[in-house]
């Protein structure tokens, strides 16, 4: 029998038997009259069930804490059925949680982790330090985002990724918290905190023997840049697997977010296939880069300005041509232009600009633009309302583009930046999808030619087309060079120890 109903029981029987006797006393020594009786023992019931009536609210509240989210998230009412029979449009629909069971281990202490560059630098960053505290057996709190970097965005975690889903769904690796313990964030916020930048590209066996002695003694580790600080190869496979996990499970975006990235894509299913360009064509883009193809006189001085103005770009004095013929730089309209139509690309097919505000805009997006017509923004698919949260928020849009690039039917970057490579990755997790690996240097070297006269169109194109055939994202090894760990392929975008080799032909670009 439940305890609390067994009390209530015993009480009822108890406070009953009392008011038996109390009433034979009164009856015998005072003369109480039989309607007198009759009167006590109806208030005395009726106190008794009120109590046991308090006493069932009460434990079934406690019970509705514990189950009423899942009966009242997971099961559909009849309003909700109601609603979908007649195609009437509600909020997000909340997908049910699945909770796994918490990992018990002995806490080495907390590790507190503040995140440099963009969305996916810092997407995978925050792999790597989940996989870092899971093997260090430490407490990982909610990791900091970036607020000073060029984009400025103010973005929390909170604010782009399902937070409660990030700790609850690696409850089983990691224990994760929003925040310190109290006592411990009164001491941080005293001033009384270790903060450093771990080694970059380091192995687990530099976490374990440098950085959890540090965390023993100070209770409180700050690791104050993240970006590539663990090494793309030779690590033990349940944690590469780790990694893979939080990229493609744990690290969910909002409800918002997603429920938007969902309604651009339909907006694109409905005219048929859609290719997303990941066209890093932006001014920031250009002014790091030093690549300066295509612009003017006073665009280039513009660039250099701002190159000067960042002093944590380091590298100042760039030859862009030189950069440009080693392959480093970014595809410019034009060029993408150009291999687009030599690999045969539809001139029909929707092409969706995952991407900030093109340099040089209309001016330099003419020749894309007369070439695929159909070319889209999120700003025109959608409205000034449904991006209003959005704005200067870059983050945000980011993710929105992210969300798009991995529904596409194709992808295609023009730079092997960070949301190039983590969507290249995410997209051979999910089935080796199409993604169009473009050979920089080989093209600019055929564009030369072709636009010299040196090779006709027919010939341009049968170069561009074979040297690509084996550059669709299909399955390939992940190439590992020994100490230029910078040179070799990024983890994320190849993370074969995740992956599940696909039986399927590779499909026809032309389709």
């Amino acid at each position: 029998m439940d305890h609390g109903f067994a009390r209530v029981w015993i009480g009822r029987m108890g406070v009953k038997a009392l008011g038996e006797s109390r009433v034979e006393k009164l009856k015998r020594t005072m003369g109480y009259s039989y309607s007198r009786s009759s009167k006590m023992k109806l208030w005395m019931i009726r106190a008794t069930t009120v109590v046991m009536l308090w006493t069932c609210l009460v434990q079934l509240t406690a019970l509705g804490d514990t189950w009423g989210p899942m009966v009242l998230k997971g099961w559909p009412s009849h309003e909700t059925v109601s609603a979908a029979a007649l195609d009437v449009k509600l909020l997000p629909v909340v997908r049910a949680r699945v909770v796994p069971p918490k990992r018990v281990y002995k806490n080495n202490g907390y590790l507190l982790i503040s995140c440099n560059g963009g969305l996916n630098q810092m997407r995978s960053a925050i792999c790597d330090m989940v996989a870092i505290a899971r093997y260090l057996n430490v407490t990982l709190i909610v990791p900091e985002l970036d607020k000073t970097s060029f984009w400025a965005d103010p973005s929390e975690f909170e604010d782009i990724f399902d937070v409660d889903h990030f700790i609850t769904s690696l409850r089983d690796e990691v224990r994760i918290l929003k925040q310190l313990p109290i006592r411990l964030k009164k001491k941080v916020e005293s001033g009384y905190l270790h903060s450093m930048p771990p080694v970059s590209w380091s192995d687990i066996s530099y976490y374990h023997n440098q950085i959890l002695p540090l965390i023993q003694r100070y209770k409180v580790l700050h690791l104050n840049r993240t970006d590539a600080r663990l090494a793309n190869s030779g690590q033990p496979p349940d944690l590469q697997k780790l990694r893979c996990r939080v990229n493609f499970s744990a690290l969910r975006f909002t409800s918002q977010i997603e429920e938007l990235g969902r309604r651009v894509v339909n907006l694109l299913r409905k005219n048929g296939p859609f290719l997303v360009l990941h066209l890093r064509y932006e001014m920031d883009m250009l002014a790091f880069s030093g690549c300066t193809q295509g612009c003017n006189d006073e665009e280039v001085e513009e660039l250099t300005r701002m190159r000067y103005a960042y002093p944590w770009w380091k590298e100042k004095v760039i030859n862009s041509d030189l950069k440009r013929k080693d392959g480093l730089c970014p595809l410019t309209p034009e060029e993408t232009a150009l291999a687009l139509r030599a690999l045969d690309i539809d001139p029909n097919i929707q092409i969706y600009i995952a991407a900030g505000e093109i340099y040089g805009g209309e001016r330099r997006m003419a020749s894309l633009a007369s070439a695929y017509p159909k070319l889209v923004r999120k700003e025109t698919l959608l409205g000034p309302d449904d991006l209003k949260f959005f704005q200067n928020h870059s983050s945000q849009m980011a993710a929105l583009d992210y969300l798009v690039s991995l529904e596409s039917d194709i992808f295609v970057p023009t730079y092997d930046g960070n949301m190039a490579k983590v969507v290249e990755g995410h997209r051979r997790h999910l089935g080796f999808k199409k993604t169009i690996l473009l050979d920089r240097k080989l093209l600019v070297e055929l564009i030369d030619k072709y636009t010299s006269n040196s090779l006709n169109w027919d010939e341009f194109s049968s170069a561009v087309k074979e040297a690509h055939a084996n550059r669709m994202g299909n399955p390939t090894k992940r190439l590992i060079i020994p100490d230029r760990p910078k040179e070799e392929d990024y983890f994320y975008a190849n993370p074969e120890e995740c992956l599940q080799p696909s039986d399927n032909e590779p499909v026809n670009i032309n389709q």
